[in-house]
């Protein structure tokens, strides 16, 4: 992913990453954090406005985003997606103010995404049930905790 930032022109701070998170300077892209940000989560992509060394905006409003991988390796995407994913961010980020572009950008997000839950869903019932069990055992433990404690 880093690297497909860098073919793009954008500045990354240390100019790659060694895990998982990586640090953008947008300066070079005249737009801010905040403007990114906002942009971003209209088209259905989260990211963090964050300031980079020697920034020369304030924190609320940032020259930098702090980009990650988790969320979307968690939903099954691979290192072949990131190219796919830094294309829409940068698409983005070249046309914050054009609302068709974060449009049709969402609607490539939602389709990609749309088979990747972030949350699966309980449907078996045996198994919910021992949930409960778990649970209504878990608060009679605490209660039982919290009385001898209390004497």
């Amino acid at each position: 992913m880093a690297e497909a930032f860098v073919k793009r022109g954008y500045n990354l701070i240390s100019g790659g990453t060694d895990n998982h998170m990586m640090l953008i300077d947008l300066r070079n892209k005249n737009i801010t954090g905040k403007e990114a940000e906002n942009a971003l989560v209209r088209a259905e992509i989260t990211v963090n406005k964050n300031m980079v060394p020697f920034d020369d905006k304030s924190p609320f409003i940032t020259s930098g985003i702090r980009v990650g991988t988790p969320a979307i390796t968690t939903r099954g995407l691979i290192e072949e997606d990131m190219e796919t994913i830094v294309n829409l961010i940068d698409k983005v980020l070249m046309n914050h103010a054009n609302d068709a572009i974060i449009e049709e950008v969402a609607d490539e997000v939602n389709e990609m995404m749309g088979e990747r839950a972030m949350f699966v869903f309980l449907n078996n019932t045996n198994l919910i049930n021992k949930f409960h069990l778990f649970l209504l055992f878990f608060s009679v433990l605490i209660s039982e905790i919290c009385f001898l404690i209390l004497i």
